[in-house]
């Protein structure tokens, strides 16, 4: 009886391919973060040009 449940244990795949997804969910996350992390300089200058100009308009008026 306890061979057969460690056989199943052992042929089963279902916790090899949840490690997996897990992996490639961190690997995503991963390059996620490191490419909001670049662009959020460029992104927080482009929002302050667009805070002025709008600034800038309205004192105009």
């Amino acid at each position: 009886m306890k061979n057969k449940i460690l056989k199943k244990l052992y042929v089963s795949e279902a916790g090899a391919t949840a490690i997996e997804y897990g992996l490639i969910m961190a690997l995503v996350v991963i390059a996620s973060v490191g490419a909001l992390t670049t662009m959020s300089s460029t992104i927080v200058l482009s929002l302050q040009d667009t805070s002025s100009k709008v600034s800038g308009a309205m004192a105009e008026n």
